[in-house]
Formats: structure tokens, C-alpha cells, sequence
């Protein structure tokens, strides 16, 4: 049995292709979301219960091996996973989008971390967070405006515009998101992959987009591509 963490684009084509190839697997969703998109196979949702749970889990499921499609900045599931298999000696690969760079035309402003943001985000700024909900708590913005963009709607706040969707999203979409609530500044986590309409966007307009870095990653086997992976799960 394979485990797939997923929650992202990537994990529901590695779930296709599984699905396609006959190959036994189980999804993992952390539940963020109250309707996640369905996946091809079986699904569990929500936590294992800590390190001890997960344990306990890859045990009592059999687990063989494990395919980590989380998110880039799930750095608590990722390193927590890459511990235990290399603890237990159990195949781990991490599916992971290349990262965004900027073209010359860009006005990126890189800081290293969500807790840097308030530095370079002026009072009184519109700002689209485009880093989630819980991203969003991170921010310590309270004199600026956010519009903040999650899948389930959020209950009113001060300061802040929520609107729902699901990616991708089309880069005129973008534009047209950009110029409705007269955005001055983007605020985006270099999460790579196919979200990238709002940066287009931005580009477009020529508004500047502060670039949270990439956490580090533990060191593992990785891959960027699908396929990558489906044949290093051929191999096992």
C-alpha cells in the first residue's frame, strides 16, 4: 500500500496515474477544507494524531511506501514524514513543483519568511495575501487592508475582504481581481505550480509582489514531475 500525502494539483494526477495503474494506494487529506476536490482512490481525512499516530498508522495500514505531495511550506508534515521513514528505513519521495523566478519585467521583493512581510509592506497598503487563511495569520499588517482568497467562506472581519475560489486561476481572472479592489501590493509564498495567474497578473500591472521564500526541505529523495515518481513507484 502506498500513502500519498496530497492537497495539492500534484497529488491529484499522482492519485490518477495510481489509480490508472492499478496500483494500491490511499490518499491523505489533512482537512483544511470542508469539501476537498474527490480523489480517484480510497481517502482518509484530518490528522494522524502526532508523530506516535502516523506510526501507528503506517504499521496497522501496511504501508510500503510513502509519496509526499503536501504543500511546500507543510514543513511540520514533511519533516515529521521524512524523519519517521528514514527512521524506519520506508521508501519516502517528496513531489514537488520547481519554484517561480522572476522575469526582468517583475518587481518581486524577497523576504525569507512570512514574520519579514511587515517590514516592506507600507502603511495603508491594499494588499491581496494570496498565502490562505491560516497564511494570513502570520501577517502583522493591522494598519493595511487584505483581501484574502479561500476555498470555504470565512465569517466578516475588520480590515480584511474575503473571496472564495479553488485553483488555477486564469491570469485575466487575476487582473481583473487586481484592478476591482485596487490592489497595491501582492503577497505571495513561492509555492511554484500552476497558481501563478496572480503573478502574471501583477507583472502585467506592474504591481510589486513580496516573495516569501521556501522554507528548507529535509534532505530526501525529490522530484519535481509526476511521472518521476509514478516510475520510482514502479521500482519499488
Amino acid at each position: 500500500m502506498i500513502l500519498l500525502l496530497a492537497g495539492t494539483t500534484e497529488a491529484r494526477k499522482m492519485a490518477w496515474l495510481l489509480h490508472d495503474y492499478g496500483i494500491e494506494a490511499v490518499a491523505s487529506l489533512a482537512g483544511e477544507t470542508a469539501s476537498p476536490t474527490a480523489y480517484p482512490i480510497p481517502t482518509r481525512i484530518g490528522g494522524f494524531g502526532g508523530e506516535d499516530g502516523f506510526t501507528q498508522y503506517l504499521d496497522e495500514d501496511g504501508i510500503k511506501a510513502v509519496i509526499d505531495a503536501t504543500h511546500p511550506f507543510a514543513t511540520a508534515i514533511t519533516e515529521r514524514t521524512a524523519r519517521v521513514c528514514a527512521q524506519r528505513g520506508l521508501p519516502y519521495i517528496q513531489l514537488i513543483r520547481a519554484e517561480w523566478e522572476p522575469e526582468p519585467e517583475d518587481k518581486w521583493i524577497m523576504v525569507p519568511d512570512m514574520a519579514s512581510v511587515s517590514a516592506v509592506v507600507p502603511d495603508g497598503t491594499r494588499v491581496f495575501a494570496a498565502v490562505g487563511r491560516k497564511g494570513a495569520t502570520d501577517l502583522n499588517l493591522p494598519n493595511c487592508h487584505l483581501v484574502i482568497r479561500t476555498v470555504d467562506p470565512q465569517p466578516a472581519e475588520d480590515g480584511v475582504t474575503y473571496i472564495t475560489g479553488r485553483p488555477p486561476f486564469p491570469e485575466a481572472d487575476e487582473v481583473d481581481l487586481l484592478k476591482q479592489h485596487e490592489i497595491d501590493i501582492v503577497i505571495a509564498k513561492n509555492a511554484g505550480g500552476m497558481t501563478e495567474g496572480k503573478l502574471l497578473a501583477a507583472r502585467q500591472l506592474g504591481i510589486p509582489v513580496v516573495m516569501v521564500q521556501r522554507p528548507p526541505m529535509p534532505d530526501a529523495l525529490r522530484r519535481e514531475r509526476v511521472q518521476d515518481v509514478l516510475d520510482w513507484v514502479m521500482d519499488l
